[in-house]
């Protein structure tokens, strides 16, 4: 099973988006450790809000666009890993190691739709 593990951080914090080269070098031996047992399938960080745009798609009306920052929300999608894991279980420790890396962090974990899934409907 896939499952994305997205995690959010305070933008405004202090650091949220220049990591030290400390954090930069446990991530990267993190990642390498993952891979090479087959839990890791890609991982990534995104920048700031202030690079981003929301698109929004009313129903009967065309997308429309926003670009960032995005005052409402304080808490934003700092970066995303796709993991391979048995179980929803299994899927939580992960994010709980992953979690680990960082001082102050929410990691949320959703399984993929795989096409079987669809099929046993």
């Amino acid at each position: 099973m896939r499952f994305l593990m997205m995690h959010r951080l305070d933008e405004n914090a202090p650091g949220a988006w220049n990591p030290s080269p400390e954090f930069i070098e446990k991530m990267g031996a993190f990642i390498q450790d993952w891979t090479e047992r087959g839990i890791l399938i890609t991982a990534e960080g995104v920048h700031d809000s202030s690079k981003g745009a929301i698109v929004r798609k009313p129903r009967g009306a065309r997308p429309t666009a926003t670009d960032g920052p995005f005052t409402e929300a304080k808490e934003v999608i700092g970066g995303f890993a796709l993991v391979n894991a048995d179980n929803r279980a299994q899927a939580v420790e992960y994010a709980s190691q992953y979690a680990e890396l960082f001082d102050e962090i929410e990691v949320e974990v959703r399984q993929v739709v795989e096409f079987e899934d669809l099929e046993n409907r």
